[in-house]
């Protein structure tokens, strides 16, 4: 087995897309002609995005994730070489601060930020890089 995707379900996929390009340099690799799904280019597993109101219709009472909330118990993590610049990239694009770029005892650089709909997102560097 192997994980094939990771989906968020947003109120507005083309609004979450298009954050997750300006905020983190991502780029769209596939989104249906519906608008209700799309994907980034993120390696060998694709960030996916879909209506929310899909999960509601299979999963009632299913927590959405609104920027005015505590954020859920995920965390979406990208890895990136220069974790300051990429903080500052994000917090521009709009992303909320949570946590400045730190070096971790085991040598990681990690920041933390939530995006447009108030997912939590870790920017961090390769362990061991």
């Amino acid at each position: 087995m192997r994980l094939g995707y990771v989906i968020l379900y947003v109120p507005d996929v083309a609004a979450s897309v298009a954050f997750y390009e300006r905020a983190f340099g991502l780029a769209a690799r596939f989104v249906h002609e519906s608008g209700q799904y799309a994907e980034l280019e993120t390696g060998a597993t694709a960030l996916a995005f879909a209506e929310e109101g899909f999960v509601a219709e299979t999963c009632p009472g299913f927590r959405l994730n609104r920027r005015a909330e505590a954020p859920a118990g995920f965390e979406v993590g990208l890895i990136a070489e220069d974790i300051p610049a990429a903080f500052a990239r994000a917090v521009a694009a709009g992303a909320l601060p949570v946590a400045e770029p730190v070096t971790k005892p085991w040598g990681q650089v990690v920041a933390y930020v939530r995006d447009g709909d108030g997912v939590l997102v870790e920017l961090c560097s390769a362990m061991g890089g």
